[in-house]
C-alpha cells in the first residue's frame, strides 16, 4: 500500500487507553446502547443491510458481519459533541458511496470504499477505484484499481474549491490540509501541469518535482512542455520554477531558463508585452509592439504600446476594453506615428504625423428601457492607414472614408409619444481630406396624431386617416480640412440652423383595388448664417459676405401616389418541369407640386455698369437648403416587377412543387416635368436582381436610357433621339455585378467572414477579396477563422482525400459609358478568393484579380497557415504592388505564453508626405 498511496502522519487525538477499554467493551456486549452524563448520543445510519454506530469517540460499530453492500446511495456519517463539548474527530459531515464494497476495520479504524468510490467531506470531492478513510488520523488515501485486463482504471479525481487534480493515487489530510500526490494533472486557467510528485502543504501552496508544464491538450503525450525539476505552485495566482527546459516532441531543446515565472490568475495582470526586433528599409532596424498591459479592474483595463525605430521615427497606442455585464461595453484605440523618411538635409527626407481614434460603445438593452447610448468612432489623419509603417491592413487602406457617429436617445412615454435624441456625427474622405461634422444635432419629434379617428381606433376612409406629426432638427454643422482639424478656424467657419416640418397626409382604398396617398408638408427653417452679395468696383470681382443674425424662411409642398398590385399566372401543365410562372406588377404613379418662392430671392449687379443684375437668396448654402424660385409640378412613374416559377420536384417525397425565383426584381422609373418649357421628360432608369444557384449567386444590373438626343458639344436639345436618326432611346449609362460564393459543404450558410474585425470597423468589406488585414500586435490570430467553423473538430481519423475543405468567393463588376457618345467601358475586373484546407490544420488561401480596363493584376495576398494543435505557424505574403508585405510566424497560440514565439515580417514601403 505504501507504494502506491502518500503517508503523512498527523497527531492522534485521542488516547489509546480510551480506545482499548472501548473495544473490550464491545468485544463484550456486542451491539450495546451507551450513555454519557445521561444524555442519548448514539447515531445510526442504514447501509444496505447494515446498521452502523458511532459512540462518542468516534469508534464505528456494526450489527452484523456483512462487509459488502450493493446500495450506491451516499451515506451520513454525523458527528455530535457531548456536554463535555469534546472536539469531534471530523468537522463535517462525510458522504460515501462505493459500488462493491464497504469495509470498516475496527482495529485500524478505518474506512475501505471499493470501485466507483466517491467521498464528500464539506468542500472536498473525491472520486477513484479505491478510497480508504482513516478517522482517527483524519487522513483518506485514494488510488487506482485493475480491471479484469490487468489496466489500471478510475484514476482517482480530488476536487476542491475549484481546483481538480487527477492524480494516480492521493493522501490528504482533513486537518491540516496536507497532501502528498503521485502523476497528478490539474489545469490553471490555459495551463495543463502533469507532476511526478507533489507535495500540498495548505491550500494555497503546493510543491511539485519534475513536472511538466503545457498548454497542450493532450496532457499525457503533449507536442511540447516545460519540463521542471522543482516547483512551488500557488493555485489561481503563480508558479515559480528552477531550472525549466523546453521540450518539443519529448526531444530537449536547447532553450532553458535558470529560473522561471508563469502567471496563473484567473483575473488579468499587470505586466510588460515583449516588443518584437526586426528590419524595415526605411526606418532601419526597430521595435515593435512593446509596452505595458494595466490590469486596472474588472470592467476595464489599458495596454500601452510603442514603436521605435533606429531613424527616429516611433510610435505610441493606447488600448483599452471596458464592460459591464448587462449595463455596457466597448473599447478605445488611440494610435500615433512620428515617421521619418531617409536623413535630414537630403532632398527625400520627409517628415509624417499621423494619427487614429477609435472609439465602439454599445448599450444592453437590459440597461434601460426609454434611453440609449451608442457609440462609433473613426477618425485621424487621412493617410493613417496607407502611411503607417505598423499596419498592414489593405482593406483599410483602399476605404476612401472615415465615419463616426455618437448618439443618446430617449423616449418619453407621454400620449402622444415624444422622441428625443442628441448625437454628434464625423464624416472624412481620405482621398480629398474634406472632414464634415456636426456638432452636435439635435432630433425632437411627437408621434403621428390622428385627430379625426374615432375612439374605437378603426380608421378608413379619407377624414379619418388624416394625421400629422411634428419634427425638430437642429445642427452646429463643420466643414474643414485634415490640416485644420480642431484649430480655432475649424470653430469660426461652423453653421448653425434649426428645422421645424409638420407632414399632414393620409391614405384611403379607391375603387377597392387602387391605395390613394397624399401628403403635404409645412417647413419652416432658422439659421444664423446668411450671405450678401455685392459687385466691388475696387476689386473688379463679386463679393460674397457672411452674415451673422437670425433669419427664416418658410416653405411648402404637395404629393400624391396612387399605386396597385396585379398578380399574373401563365400556367403550362403539371405534366410540365416548369408548371407555372407567376408575373407580379405594382404600377405606381406619383404627382409633387411646390410653388415658387420668389419672395426670399434678391438682385446683385454682376459688372461695375451695374446694368446686369443676377438673382440670388441670402439663404443659399444653408443647412437644410434654401428655398425654390422655381416652380415645380411634375408627374412620376415606376413599375416594379418580380418572376417566380413553380417547378415539379423530382426529389420530393410529398410530390409537391418547389417555388424557384427567376428575377427577384425588375424596375423602371422616370418622371415628366409639367413646369418645364423643354426637355421635360426624364431619363428611364431601369434596374433589377436576381438570386441565381440556390441563392448563392448575386447579380445586379441597372441602366440609364435617355429619350433625348445630344449634339455635337453633348448637350442635350429638344428632339427625341429616334427623331434624330437614333433608336427610340440612347444608353447614357449601364453597370452590372456578379458576386458568387460557394464551398466544398455544397453551399453552406457560413458565409465568409475572414475579414478581420479592423477591416469591418474602418468601413471595408468583410469578406477576403482585397486581403486580410495581418495584427502585427498579435499574431496569434487565425488568418482562416470563419463564424461556425469548429476550430476542436478532430478529422485525423477520416480518409483526409476525400474530403478538402474549400471556399472559392467570385465579384465580378462592369460598368458602361456614353452620355457623351464615348461609348467605352468605364471599369472592367474580376476579383476573386478562395481558401483550402489540404490536409487536417494545414490551410492556404488567396485573395487576387484581374482588371481588363487596365489589363493587369490587382492586389493579390497569398495565405499559408499550420495548426501544430498548441502551436501555430503562418505565412502571409503580398509578392508585388505599393503594399508588398511578407511575414513569418511561429509561436504558442495560448495568450499566457505569447510571447515565446519566432517571427520575421518585412512591411511595405510607404511614402509620407
Amino acid at each position: 500500500m505504501s507504494q502506491i498511496y502518500t503517508k503523512i502522519l498527523l497527531l492522534v487525538l485521542h488516547t489509546k487507553l480510551f480506545y482499548i477499554v472501548f473495544l473490550v467493551l464491545f468485544l463484550i456486549t456486542g451491539k450495546t446502547t451507551i450513555y454519557s452524563q445521561e444524555i442519548k448520543t448514539k447515531k445510526t445510519f442504514e447501509s444496505g443491510k447494515k446498521t452502523v454506530q458511532l459512540n462518542e469517540s468516534g469508534a464505528i460499530i456494526v450489527n452484523d458481519s456483512v462487509k459488502k453492500t450493493t446500495n450506491n446511495n451516499p451515506e451520513e456519517i454525523t458527528i455530535k459533541n457531548d456536554s463535555i463539548k469534546k472536539k469531534p474527530l471530523l468537522e463535517g459531515i462525510v458522504k460515501r458511496k462505493a459500488k462493491d464494497y464497504e469495509k470498516a476495520n475496527q482495529k485500524t479504524k478505518e474506512l475501505t470504499l471499493y470501485n466507483e468510490a466517491e467521498l464528500y467531506y464539506t468542500d472536498i470531492e473525491l472520486k477513484a477505484g479505491i478510497i480508504i478513510l482513516n478517522y482517527e488520523k483524519n487522513e483518506v488515501y485514494a488510488g487506482r484499481i485493475k480491471d479484469s485486463l490487468g489496466n489500471y482504471t478510475q484514476y482517482p479525481v480530488f476536487k476542491q474549491g475549484e481546483n481538480i487534480i487527477e492524480p494516480d493515487s492521493i493522501r490528504f489530510n482533513f486537518k491540516t490540509k496536507k497532501a502528498l500526490v503521485w502523476n497528478s494533472k490539474t489545469k490553471q486557467g490555459e495551463m495543463n501541469i502533469l507532476a511526478e510528485k507533489s507535495k500540498r502543504e495548505n491550500d494555497s501552496v503546493y510543491f511539485l518535482k519534475n513536472a511538466r508544464i503545457t498548454t497542450s491538450k493532450n496532457v499525457l503525450d503533449p507536442e511540447y512542455y516545460f519540463l521542471v525539476r522543482k516547483v512551488k505552485f500557488v493555485p489561481k495566482k503563480k508558479v515559480v520554477a528552477g531550472f525549466t527546459n523546453l521540450y518539443i516532441a519529448d526531444v530537449p531543446t536547447p532553450l532553458f531558463l535558470p529560473f522561471s515565472y508563469f502567471p496563473m490568475t484567473e483575473e488579468s495582470t499587470s505586466g510588460f508585452i515583449v516588443p518584437t526586433p526586426g528590419q524595415s528599409n526605411q526606418q532601419g532596424y526597430f521595435l515593435q509592439n512593446g509596452g505595458y498591459y494595466f490590469a486596472l479592474s474588472d470592467y476595464y483595463d489599458l495596454a500601452i504600446l510603442g514603436d521605435y525605430y533606429t531613424n527616429g521615427s516611433y510610435g505610441l497606442r493606447f488600448e483599452s476594453s471596458y464592460a459591464k455585464r448587462y449595463k455596457y461595453n466597448g473599447r478605445v484605440n488611440f494610435r500615433l506615428e512620428n515617421n521619418i523618411q531617409s536623413e535630414k538635409g537630403l532632398p527625400d527626407y520627409s517628415r509624417s504625423s499621423q494619427y487614429n481614434i477609435q472609439w465602439s460603445h454599445s448599450q444592453d438593452a437590459k440597461a434601460a428601457a426609454n434611453s440609449r447610448f451608442s457609440a462609433s468612432v473613426n477618425l485621424g489623419s487621412s493617410q493613417y492607414f496607407r502611411q503607417s509603417v505598423n499596419l498592414a491592413n489593405v482593406g483599410s487602406s483602399l476605404n476612401n472614408n472615415l465615419s463616426s457617429s455618437i448618439s443618446y436617445s430617449k423616449t418619453f412615454q407621454t400620449i402622444p409619444q415624444i422622441n428625443f435624441s442628441l448625437s454628434a456625427t464625423h464624416n472624412q474622405n481620405t482621398n480629398t481630406e474634406l472632414i464634415n461634422m456636426t456638432l452636435p444635432t439635435l432630433q425632437a419629434s411627437v408621434d403621428r396624431i390622428f385627430p379625426f379617428a374615432p375612439k374605437d381606433g378603426i380608421k378608413k376612409g379619407f377624414f379619418k386617416n388624416i394625421n400629422f406629426q411634428y419634427n425638430l432638427r437642429g445642427e452646429n454643422r463643420i466643414t474643414t480640412a485634415d490640416s485644420l482639424f480642431f484649430k480655432p478656424q475649424m470653430f469660426r467657419d461652423a453653421k448653425t440652423g434649426f428645422q421645424h416640418s409638420i407632414p399632414i397626409s393620409t391614405n384611403f382604398k379607391l375603387l377597392n383595388h387602387f391605395s390613394v396617398t397624399t401628403s403635404a408638408n409645412y417647413n419652416e427653417v432658422w439659421t444664423l448664417n446668411t450671405v450678401e452679395k455685392s459687385f466691388s468696383s475696387s476689386e473688379n470681382k463679386i463679393i460674397t459676405e457672411d452674415v451673422k443674425g437670425f433669419d427664416a424662411f418658410r416653405t411648402y409642398n404637395f404629393s400624391a401616389n396612387l399605386g396597385t398590385t396585379i398578380y399574373g399566372t401563365f400556367d403550362f401543365g403539371e405534366d410540365k418541369k416548369i408548371q407555372a410562372i407567376r408575373h407580379v406588377m405594382r404600377p405606381n404613379i406619383s404627382y409633387s407640386y411646390a410653388p415658387s418662392f420668389e419672395k426670399y430671392y434678391d438682385t446683385y449687379a454682376i459688372d461695375a455698369t451695374g446694368n446686369t443684375m443676377s438673382d440670388y437668396t441670402r439663404f443659399e448654402g444653408g443647412l437644410f437648403g434654401a428655398p425654390g424660385k422655381v416652380y415645380a409640378s411634375s408627374v412620376g412613374f415606376s413599375l416594379s416587377n418580380s418572376f417566380e416559377a413553380k417547378v415539379r420536384d423530382d426529389e420530393s417525397t410529398t410530390g409537391k412543387p418547389k417555388k424557384v425565383m427567376l428575377l427577384n426584381s425588375l424596375n423602371i422609373a422616370t418622371t415628366y416635368n409639367l413646369a418645364a418649357d423643354s426637355l421635360a421628360l426624364a431619363p428611364l432608369r431601369v434596374s433589377g436582381g436576381t438570386l441565381l444557384f440556390k441563392q448563392k449567386m448575386n447579380v445586379n444590373f441597372a441602366t440609364t436610357l435617355d429619350p433625348y438626343a445630344i449634339d455635337n458639344s453633348g448637350t442635350r436639345i429638344e428632339r427625341f433621339n429616334i427623331d434624330n436618326g437614333g433608336s427610340l432611346f440612347r444608353m447614357t449609362s449601364a453597370n452590372m455585378t456578379v458576386n458568387y460564393a460557394f464551398s466544398s459543404t455544397d453551399f453552406n450558410n457560413k458565409g465568409n467572414t475572414n475579414a478581420s474585425n479592423q477591416t469591418a470597423q474602418n468601413g471595408g468589406r468583410q469578406d477576403d477579396l482585397f486581403g486580410i488585414g495581418s495584427n502585427l500586435n498579435d499574431n496569434r490570430e487565425s488568418l482562416f477563422n470563419k463564424d461556425g467553423e469548429d476550430e476542436d473538430e478532430d478529422t485525423s481519423d477520416e480518409w483526409y482525400n476525400t474530403k478538402l475543405p474549400w471556399d472559392l468567393n467570385l465579384a465580378y463588376s462592369v460598368t458602361y459609358n456614353n452620355r457623351n457618345r464615348e461609348n467605352e467601358i468605364g471599369s472592367h475586373s474580376l476579383m476573386m478568393s478562395g481558401n483550402i484546407e489540404m490536409a487536417p490544420r494545414w490551410k492556404v488561401g488567396f485573395s487576387s484579380g484581374y482588371d481588363f480596363k487596365q489589363k493587369g493584376v490587382t492586389f493579390t495576398q497569398l495565405r499559408f497557415e499550420r495548426d501544430l494543435e498548441s502551436w501555430r505557424m503562418s505565412f502571409n505574403w503580398v509578392p508585388y504592388g505599393t503594399n508588398s508585405y511578407w511575414g513569418f510566424f511561429i509561436g504558442i497560440s495560448s495568450s499566457v505564453l505569447s510571447d515565446i514565439k519566432w517571427e520575421k515580417r518585412q512591411l511595405p514601403d510607404r511614402v509620407f508626405r
